[in-house]
């Protein structure tokens, strides 16, 4: 029996309509969750130190990975023009509003957001959160919320340190190897970075913060219900590849969205 085209566009429509809803309900009873009592402070600590502190290396080794070639490729454009006492302007501005956040973003949506959308997805295949459902304890207030409210406190902090070291590694690139001034590098970067600057990239890595925890956790929670999943580990492994990517392309999307309205 042949399938007809327009009945599989119907029914992908409304899987992506009832997915939408069903994200959208699981991102309000999260947020919910924050003024239901007792709150898990401990867990927020740890959730924390697996986010932000467990983040710090990858990070770091990124951040000066992509300040030391920004600061080589920025040279050898600025050389051209006669303008190299601008890198560190061109260093500072490109990592704080575009690839801080950015770069920030990805990093944690590989390492945490994956394993945060397989624990959650382990978690739904093996009945515990049906579990704590029949013990009457709210598996929001209990597993997603102190995840979203360590997210949105570590993803920033760890976007100002991507900033620092990675204007670091432009300023060991663009002093160090090519000779430019060092007061022409702090000099630039301080008369061109502006309060605006360093708010829209706090408002960005706030917004990435969101997007990556509230599409793995709502991966994970559901995975039963993502269509082409499959059963079992299969399903998990599927779910938490789909999670990393969709957040990763929604963080682009965003990066975009965002420069467009608030640039």
């Amino acid at each position: 029996m042949k399938s007809n085209p327009i009945a599989n566009l119907g029914n992908t429509g409304l899987y992506v309509l009832t997915d939408l809803g069903r994200m959208t309900l699981f991102l309000l009873k999260a947020f919910r969750g924050i003024f239901r009592k007792p709150f898990r402070f401990k867990e927020l600590v740890r959730q924390v130190n697996f986010i932000g502190v467990g983040s710090l290396s990858v990070i770091f080794f990124t951040a000066a990975s992509t300040g030391l070639v920004l600061g080589l490729q920025g040279y050898y454009s600025l050389n051209k023009f006669g303008a190299e006492g601008m890198l560190g302007s061109a260093v500072s501005l490109t990592l704080i509003m575009e690839l801080g956040p950015v770069l920030t973003a990805l990093m944690v949506a590989g390492r945490a957001g994956s394993a945060m959308c397989a624990e959650l997805g382990i978690m739904r295949i093996s009945e515990q959160i049906d579990a704590l459902d029949c013990m009457a304890v709210d598996p929001f207030r209990y597993l997603i919320t102190p995840k979203f409210i360590a997210a949105l406190i570590s993803v920033p902090l760890l976007t100002v340190i991507f900033d620092v070291v990675g204007i670091a590694g432009g300023y060991v690139a663009g002093v160090s190897l090519m000779d430019v001034s060092p007061g022409s590098y702090i000099e630039g970067m301080r008369s061109s970075v502006t309060n605006h600057d360093i708010r829209l990239g706090i408002i960005k890595s706030f917004v990435f913060a969101l997007l990556v925890v509230w599409i793995c956790t709502g991966r994970g929670y559901f995975v039963r219900e993502i269509r082409g999943a499959g059963f079992g580990a299969e399903s998990v492994s599927r779910v938490t590849t789909q999670a990393v990517v969709l957040s990763s392309i929604s963080v682009l999307v965003f990066d975009y969205l965002l420069t467009a309205v608030l640039l």
